[in-house]
């Protein structure tokens, strides 16, 4: 029988609701699958056939360890799902730059560099809000909504995500918030071996910016049309290889849809909101492992 570790974290030792779906229809599928921390040093990843990246949450607060720890499966010879080459470019979200520019509307983003001033750069663009996080972060991990009323505190923490230490940043981005995020939602795609599964709207509760289920938002099954899943394809064509398993975030704005992240890593795939998301899912790792 083929043999999958989930690789998930410390605080979440036996797998998300989410994730445990999967177990059922990889065993009819001949694959056992059991959890595994992917920071335990006791566990022997050379045993399985292949390694399941699910929810390691806590990777963006120990960058450099996880990192490392990608390095050590591919040096020895573990098959990664997704591989960890991708795993590691996606940690930054610099890669948004690079998708940019290769032709992936995005949401208009900054880079800041040394001498970077919120407040100018918020006024030269007649931005209204902006987003100002880390480059490497997860469940809005030190994000902050802004204005050019309260620039003072976000600069503060641009400065401070600036500093060159690893465990803060490393760096900023600032990007603009567009208001469609909480009038309309953000959409999530999800993609099995480059195929269309399924997708879900994440609306923010009234008041908060913030779609994440931790932080109150409303997350619902929502068939997208046609033409968004087209976008968003050609949005995933961007990389190579195509990726296991992809959610695509982003949202509709200014008449085309705009990618605020491609989540390659340990996305919540949402498959207990889809029927029959498990199974494809479990297909798509059943044909990676064959």
């Amino acid at each position: 029988m083929t043999l999958i570790l989930l690789a998930t974290s410390e605080s979440i030792p036996n797998l998300t609701k989410d994730d445990q779906s999967l177990i059922a229809p990889l065993a009819k599928l001949g694959i056992e699958a059991r959890p595994a921390i992917w920071s335990d040093p006791r566990v022997n990843w050379r045993q399985a056939d292949a390694v399941l990246i699910r929810s390691c949450w806590d990777y963006h607060l120990r960058l450099k360890e996880f990192l490392a720890w990608t390095f050590t499966l591919e040096q020895a010879k573990v098959r990664v799902l997704n591989p960890a080459p991708m795993l590691r470019w996606n940690t930054n979200k610099i890669y948004l730059r690079e998708l940019e520019e290769k032709g992936v509307p995005i949401v208009p983003t900054l880079w800041p560099e040394l001498g970077f001033q919120l407040k100018q750069e918020l006024q030269l663009r007649k931005w209204k809000r902006a987003v100002v996080k880390p480059r490497v972060s997860a469940t809005a991990y030190r994000t902050l909504l802004t204005s050019l009323d309260n620039a003072g505190d976000a600069q503060t923490l641009i400065n401070d995500l600036m500093s060159g230490d690893l465990m803060r940043g490393p760096g900023a981005m600032v990007q603009e918030f567009l208001e469609e995020v909480q009038s309309r939602g953000e959409w999530s795609l999800i993609f099995f071996s480059g195929q269309f599964s399924h997708a879900v709207v994440k609306t923010p509760k009234p008041g908060d910016f913030r779609s994440q289920e931790e932080f109150g938002g409303d997350i619902r099954n929502t068939p997208p049309s046609e033409s968004l899943i087209q976008t968003t394809s050609r949005a995933l064509a961007a990389i190579h290889p195509t990726p296991l398993y992809a959610r695509v975030d982003g949202v509709e704005s200014r008449g085309q849809f705009r990618l605020m992240e491609l989540e390659l890593i340990e996305p919540a795939l949402y498959l207990n909101l889809a029927d029959g998301a498990a199974e494809k899912f479990a297909d798509a790792i059943a044909r990676s492992c064959s």
